[in-house]
């Protein structure tokens, strides 16, 4: 094979199953992995989730990640905000012409070894060959189907006044590593994408808590959009108190220089959970059984009052409203 992709390989022929052979098929084969159209899969016994997402995010390759890994963990973390156990995935590649093979196939071991980490089966796909400028490098589309697990009933329609607003980990981490990749600013900071499949945190917090309402992905947006999207659902308001906001020191560094508010900066393993006042303290404990989940913490309450609104209670005890998001602060994050 040639060191780059050409569009032969995107052209159906010898070179698209020497592609399809020595990088998807190496990495992805399964009992269910088919060369035919379809992937023929064992019916679920419960409700299923299905979800589908792109990816093109802009280095390809980060802190912590690649586009690889994160296009099954954004799939996979969507199926688990609605209580499914991530089943089966597939995968669509828009490459474009000249990519390094090399760097292919980091993404396709990538991609094998996140799914791996949660027992999903990839099992079908597609690959196109773009010419040169079409296509900034490699973008892909993943979709998931999940089975709902038992008991689990979540959407943000659910949050009810009382409720207590859980993160299950340091906000604002993704959107910074992006942004420092990119190298526009000059700045020079370490910090590592929150990338990560989280199904079985989630699973752990549903059958040992329980009665959780809400389970959201604070990607794009970060944990400031999905609150003010759960306001809206649900016609409630939200109290955060700031000084429980769980921000890393190096992100907190960084986005401080640059006048940026770390609630609205993209997180992939990241999730916002909503549930009784009084389980709040048990899921904490729960999620902070597991590695990616360690820096769970409580950072506010659903309210009767102020509906639609997020409302910030400040270090120094004054309270204000968090604005609501307007336009994309970084583009091409995920």
């Amino acid at each position: 094979m040639t060191e780059t992709v050409t569009l032969a390989h995107g052209a159906g022929g010898k070179q698209t199953s020497e592609l399809i052979n020595k990088v998807f098929k190496r990495h992805f084969s399964n009992e269910f992995f088919t060369a035919d159209d379809a992937a023929v899969l064992p019916r679920p016994n419960r409700k299923i989730a299905m979800s589908t997402d792109g990816f093109i995010v802009s280095p390809a390759f980060f802190n912590g990640g690649n586009i690889g890994k994160l296009s099954i963990c954004g799939t996979v973390n969507d199926l688990s905000c609605m209580g499914a156990r991530p089943l089966y995935l597939t995968c669509s590649f828009v490459i474009e012409e000249g990519f390094k093979l090399d760097d292919l196939e980091k993404i396709a071991a990538a991609m094998e070894e996140t799914a791996a980490k949660v027992g999903v089966k990839i099992v079908a796909g597609d690959t196109k060959v773009a010419g040169k400028g079409q296509v900034d490098g490699v973008f892909i589309t993943t979709t998931g189907v999940g089975e709902i697990i038992e008991g689990a009933a979540t959407s943000g329609a659910f949050a009810k006044p009382g409720d207590a607003v859980v993160v299950t980990g340091d906000v604002g981490r993704h959107g910074t590593a992006i942004l420092l990749a990119r190298d526009d600013y000059g700045i020079e900071a370490e910090v590592k994408s929150d990338c990560a499949p989280l199904w079985h945190p989630v699973e752990a917090a549903l059958k040992k808590v329980g009665d959780i309402h809400v389970i959201r992905d604070a990607t794009r947006g970060g944990v400031g959009t999905v609150l003010y999207e759960i306001t809206k659902e649900a016609g409630v308001g939200v109290k955060l108190d700031q000084t429980a906001i769980p921000v890393a020191p190096e992100v907190k560094g960084v986005t401080g220089m640059l006048g940026l508010e770390p609630l609205y900066l993209a997180c992939e393993g990241r999730l916002v959970m909503i549930l009784p006042e009084d389980k709040a303290d048990k899921l904490v404990e729960v999620l902070k059984g597991f590695p990616d989940t360690a820096g769970a913490a409580k950072i506010g309450v659903i309210t009767a009052e102020n509906t639609g609104r997020v409302i910030m209670e400040t270090e120094i005890g004054t309270e204000t409203i968090l604005p609501e998001p307007g336009n994309e602060l970084l583009p091409r994050i995920c």
